[in-house]
């Protein structure tokens, strides 16, 4: 019999079919969102922000949530998809297997040069909410 895969599993699998998301958290005691490239090593969420713009501080040593999706895909044949992943985010130093799985960075970033921090996720719950493909699915609106 076959065995559904846990949203945890889903969603793992959904984020690495794409390469980047948004990491929210709060700064200043006021939501903030930052983007940020994204792998999956062993259940965890590794991300590669710009260390220049401070942003990695709110994140450190907090709870955040990172989510991502293929809501502006071109060609979303598999149907539409989000994911967010909450959990507690730490500083880290990729080994080079890790640095591999990023490829290369930007070069700049806004005008001055892309300076990589590395922050690792270990999510405590994920969700996955989908729209299945086809044009007889409409979302509807309820009021």
């Amino acid at each position: 019999m076959p065995t559904t895969p846990t949203d945890e599993q889903l969603a793992f699998d959904l984020l690495s079919r794409t390469d980047y998301g948004r990491v929210a958290t709060s700064m200043r005691a006021l939501p903030f969102l930052a983007a940020a490239r994204h792998i999956v090593v062993e259940g965890r969420i590794l991300l590669r922000m710009h260390k220049g713009y401070g942003y990695h501080r709110a994140c450190v040593g907090s709870v955040v949530a990172y989510g991502a999706d293929n809501l502006d895909a071109a060609d979303a044949h598999e149907g539409r998809w989000t994911v967010q992943c909450v959990g507690y985010c730490e500083r880290i130093e990729p080994t080079n297997a890790e640095l591999e799985l990023f490829g290369p960075g930007p070069h700049f970033v806004d005008g001055g040069l892309f300076d990589p921090v590395y922050l690792r996720i270990e999510p405590q719950f994920s969700t996955v909410h989908s729209v299945p493909a086809g044009r007889d699915v409409l979302l509807q609106r309820t009021r």
